[in-house]
């Protein structure tokens, strides 16, 4: 039936969407859309698989942009000095219930906060390029970040909710003719929900980008699974140390979440570079008593290559791809050299915690940019001696 005369045929047409069959809505609005206008509204997951030994460390996730209609995806592994990664992006469909796929990539919500599948297709050309069925299970309650706010000048640039979560992995993991099996017992799992506003690439800075960039960024998030307890610690702190996030939480199932006071962190780096080579955190429990949370380094992956965070120069979040935009590639992560711009991302680095006499593993996050007091860093060309 040809389109009716005033309708060009090409115009979208609003209509409810499935999601707006259940008693859900925050705003009398559809489901489709955001309360917000701000173009860069997000909603995203990040999923991180530990290897015990530290062969391996896996990082993929989602995110919907729903005010610039993207969907993407991407998953990156290390294995030795290779990263391997697979990004996925599209338009943003309008009902979103069922499997969150893009491309090759698919995280399936089993049992909300409690079981998710994560799969990766191989590329059809290319047996050995990289895919995996993992099983995903959490072995503690998630608990929520505290809420994330951060202005630059009179702009807010980001507000997020955000919670976390810690769990067990099982499955199997393919990659250049090797297959890695993620028993249990031998890997550990978290992972993050986040959502609200974030900049997303494309956005002139005005302003904001040429009269107040910040004198430098401080940023720690910890979180650590034990057999019994799972522990999370966040601190961000401005150029002379302010602390404008700062969270420090026990979590047991079936106990009230414990605070463990206001944590302080001693960092070892490399020599002439912020790469960090073991930290202790400093800890209080709530009898006053010292605690101090071990942390060996055993891989590490910068999110500025492969995973789209900035300042990643091949591809970013949110950014229109074109519709079906699917892109595999390797990258040499041997000399630092090769990619300048990832000491000024956010490095996840898989360690290996110590607290109390008990031994667990999990994500050891940092990223220091510019000024620190607190560390000794006088600006964004100054590294650790």
């Amino acid at each position: 039936m040809p389109a009716p005369a005033d309708r060009p045929a090409d115009r979208q047409v609003d209509r409810p969407v499935a999601l707006d069959e259940y008693p859900v809505h925050q705003a009398p609005l559809s489901m489709k859309h955001v309360v917000t206008g701000d173009r860069n509204a997000y909603d995203r997951c990040i999923y991180h698989l530990v290897d015990h030994t530290g062969h391996a460390l896996l990082i993929l996730g989602l995110g919907v942009y729903p005010n610039t209609g993207v969907i993407d995806a991407y998953a990156t592994l290390r294995v030795g000095d290779t990263l391997h990664a697979v990004r996925a992006s599209d338009a943003l469909p309008d009902d979103r219930i069922g499997p969150l796929s893009v491309g090759p990539l698919r995280i399936t919500v089993d049992e909300p906060l409690r079981r998710f599948t994560l799969a990766c297709d191989p590329d059809p050309g290319d047996p050995d390029s990289l895919s995996y069925e993992i099983s995903w299970t959490a072995d503690f309650p998630a608990v929520w970040e505290p809420h994330h706010v951060q202005y630059r000048g009179d702009r807010l640039m980001l507000e997020g909710r955000r919670f976390v979560q810690a769990g067990s992995c099982t499955g199997v993991i393919r990659v250049g003719g090797e297959e890695i099996r993620l028993a249990p017992g031998e890997w550990t799992g978290t992972r993050d929900r986040s959502w609200g506003v974030r900049p997303i690439p494309g956005e002139e800075g005005g302003r904001a980008a040429e009269e107040l960039r910040p004198e430098g960024f401080h940023w720690l998030w910890i979180p650590a699974r034990f057999d019994d307890r799972f522990v999370l610690v966040i601190a961000q702190e401005d150029a002379d140390g302010h602390r404008t996030l700062n969270e420090a939480l026990l979590v047991r199932e079936g106990e009230r979440d414990r605070q463990l006071g206001w944590p302080r962190t001693d960092i070892s780096y490399r020599p002439g570079t912020r790469h960090p080579t073991g930290a202790v955190v400093h800890l209080t429990d709530q009898d006053r008593k010292p605690l101090e949370l071990g942390i060996e380094i055993l891989a590490s992956s910068p999110l500025a290559v492969g995973a789209g965070y900035p300042p990643a120069a091949d591809w970013q979040h949110g950014t229109w791809q074109g519709r079906d935009w699917t892109d595999r590639r390797t990258y040499d992560l041997s000399d630092p050299s090769a990619h300048p711009m990832a000491a000024y991302g956010v490095i996840d680095h898989a360690a290996r915690f110590t607290l109390e006499g008990r031994t667990g593993y999990g994500i050891f996050e940092h990223g220091s940019f510019g000024r620190h007091d607190p560390s000794g860093f006088t600006g964004y060309d100054s590294t650790a001696p």
